[in-house]
């Protein structure tokens, strides 16, 4: 473990905010909230914005941390379903925007995604994957496209999968079992979705479609109705499967 004085302003209603939250506090950094940060902004050494599903809450925090912070401070942003180069557009200061990108479980990925917005100065870049890598995580740096890499397949993955139970084609157990036997992956699609919250994988393909307008980045209806539901997964004890108190999985 690290020990640091710099504090980390954390924001967002993404599942990813538990758990960055007791890493970067594991590391030796403060964790703040936008109202300590707000008593002591010059503590601040960088902040991260994790918000992917609701995109005005998303606008109104990237704005609040821009008036709040100095511009020197980089705004780390989650940029799964919209990209950096559009968040930072909402600055004054769009130069310390720098996107971001993995899913939860946060224990299972070793790998960050670091995107750097159209706007980004080098000197944020660095500071984005210094400290993502102060967090034991190796970092690489992609494109500036909604969903980035590895959430951005696993996710039209997911999506297709969703299709296949909507169609009857086989059982939600049945399209698990086939993808985990038949290709090695360490969940079957519907299962993965579950662990990571329909919401954000929904947030991702509504991005996508949003962005690119293609036919093949269509959100399975299934998958909506779930999420307008409140059944996004492990987390509400309901998704592809029922979950119970512990969040073991029933039918």
């Amino acid at each position: 473990m690290t020990t640091t004085n710099k504090a980390v302003l954390l924001v967002g209603d993404s599942p990813l905010y538990g758990e960055l939250h007791q890493l970067i506090t594991d590391r030796g950094y403060r964790v703040l909230s936008l109202e300590e940060a707000a008593v002591q902004p010059e503590a601040v050494s960088l902040a991260i914005e994790v918000n992917s599903v609701h995109l005005q809450a998303k606008e109104e925090l990237i704005r609040k941390l821009d008036q709040l912070l100095v511009p020197a401070v980089p705004i780390v942003t989650t940029s799964l379903a919209i990209t950096a180069t559009e968040t930072a557009s909402w600055t004054k200061h769009p130069g310390r925007v720098c996107g971001f990108g993995t899913l939860a479980p946060l224990a299972e990925r070793e790998l960050i995604e670091i995107a750097p917005a159209l706007q980004t100065e080098e000197a944020a870049v660095r500071a984005t994957e210094s400290f993502f890598q102060s967090l034991g995580k190796e970092t690489e740096r992609v494109e500036d496209e909604v969903g980035l890499v590895f959430p951005r397949i696993l996710s039209l993955i997911i999506n297709e999968a969703a299709f296949t139970l909507m169609e009857k084609t086989a059982t939600p157990r049945d399209i698990d079992t086939a993808m985990k036997q038949g290709t090695n992956y360490p969940y079957g699609p519907l299962e993965w979705a579950d662990r990571i919250g329909l919401d954000e994988i929904y947030a991702i393909t509504r991005g996508l479609q949003r962005d690119l307008a293609e036919e093949r980045y269509r959100t399975a209806p299934l998958l909506r109705k779930l999420v307008l539901a409140n059944r996004v997964g492990v987390r509400s004890g309901q998704g592809f499967y029922t979950y119970d108190a512990k969040g073991g999985c029933g039918v």
